[in-house]
């Protein structure tokens, strides 16, 4: 897989600063959807990055530490579990990403997008399957990914019932006993069925 080819094509247009947006976390029952918009510098090569589902955690924390060095710019959008339920995960997930671009110090000339439609005031081009087939999507989701890992590491310390330094806030077995269990806790998505379950009791 060729993973520079659409960064290639805009170089030859002359455009040098690409920004690669990722989310993670649309799918767990508690805590932020995280977004990551990252440039990297032109022709940047790092040895097996790729997406970030593809790798084990040990390799996401090496590759976040490298490209938090080396990355031109990053930005990070963060939207919460309130917000999830007020406007939806997949409207949710666009303000993440919008988020990430504006807390960039250096904007993009142009947006490569993991499959998500977005308006911004910059060009994007959006790439189905984009953190497999482009080394700046494959660092946003990186970026994405060990960033909310993070988060979910602090609520499992506060609440370690739900085992979400292990399922990272998905549905997994574990996750739905404990809901049963113990109930929510202030982090859950409400919009969500296992949680709106719990709360319909």
């Amino acid at each position: 897989m060729n993973l520079y080819e659409y960064e290639n094509e805009l170089y030859k247009k002359g455009i040098n600063l690409i920004g690669g947006i990722d989310e993670v976390g649309r799918g767990p029952l508690i805590g932020p959807v995280v977004a990551a918009c990252v440039i990297l510098p032109k022709n940047y090569k790092l040895e097996g990055l790729t997406d970030s589902k593809k790798l084990s955690e040990k390799k996401r924390d090496k590759f976040y530490n490298i490209l938090m060095k080396d990355a031109v710019s990053i930005g990070i959008g963060i939207v919460d579990e309130k917000e999830i339920d007020e406007l939806n995960i997949y409207q949710a997930t666009k303000k993440a990403m919008a988020q990430a671009v504006d807390n960039m110090k250096i904007k993009p000339e142009h947006i490569l997008v993991d499959a998500m439609p977005l308006e911004l005031d910059i060009p994007t081009t959006s790439i189905i399957k984009g953190d497999a087939k482009s080394i700046t999507i494959a660092a946003a989701s990186v970026i994405a990914k060990v960033t909310r890992d993070r988060m979910m590491y602090e609520l499992d310390e506060k609440y370690p019932m739900y085992d979400l330094k292990h399922n990272k806030g998905y549905p997994t077995k574990n996750h739905l006993e404990a809901l049963k269990k113990y109930g929510i806790t202030k982090y859950h998505r409400l919009s969500y069925g296992p949680v709106k379950e719990c709360c319909n009791k």
